[in-house]
């Protein structure tokens, strides 16, 4: 039973959650805003990194430098259908996009939101620790580890999963206080 592999699947799935909580609005721009947009280049959908550079040059605003000229209709248009309430005007290869203020309704809704991602991310890590509990129960089993062994190893498993998701709470505390601040 390897503890590190453990805690780092546990913190894979704190990273996962923090990546979705980049792509939430808060009122103020951040360059993680619009990395869950695709982009339709070259005949398939790209990540708009993939196409372009994202700089926050103000807190209100961000600007999306693309590399193919040819390809500014299409970050354009993912910009604006994405679900983010965003208005981008493109100026030659460069797209500005001002950040709205955010109402009080949207705000909540962001809090949902973001609720709802870390509650995913605590079944991601309850997970993880049921395939270890049964790991070990395996090993016991087989008569690989004694009965303390899988008692202490338990322990150890629950300590983690319980640490993994205080992490997470506090990550929510964090990103509900960042959106419900103006």
């Amino acid at each position: 039973m390897d503890l590190d592999k453990i805690k780092q699947r546990m913190d894979g799935a704190i990273d996962a959650l923090h990546r979705e909580f980049g792509g939430l609005r808060t009122g103020r721009a951040s360059n993680t805003m619009l990395d869950p947009i695709q982009v339709e280049a070259y005949g398939s959908a790209m990540p708009l990194n993939q196409v372009a550079t994202v700089n926050v040059p103000e807190p209100r605003m961000l600007t999306v430098t693309v590399w193919d000229k040819g390809m500014v209709k299409a970050v354009e248009k993912a910009i604006r259908e994405s679900d983010l309430g965003l208005n981008p005007q493109p100026e030659g290869n460069v797209i500005r996009v001002p950040v709205p203020g955010l109402s009080q309704e949207r705000r909540l809704e962001l809090v949902k939101v973001a609720g709802k991602y870390t509650e995913s991310a605590r079944v991601a890590a309850r997970n993880v620790r049921r395939d270890a509990m049964d790991e070990i129960k395996k090993e016991q089993k087989n008569g690989d580890i004694s009965e303390d062994e899988l008692k202490t190893l338990s322990e150890k498993i629950q300590k983690l999963t319980d640490e993994t998701i205080k992490k997470m709470d506090d990550s929510l505390a964090h990103k509900e206080k960042e959106i419900t601040t103006v």
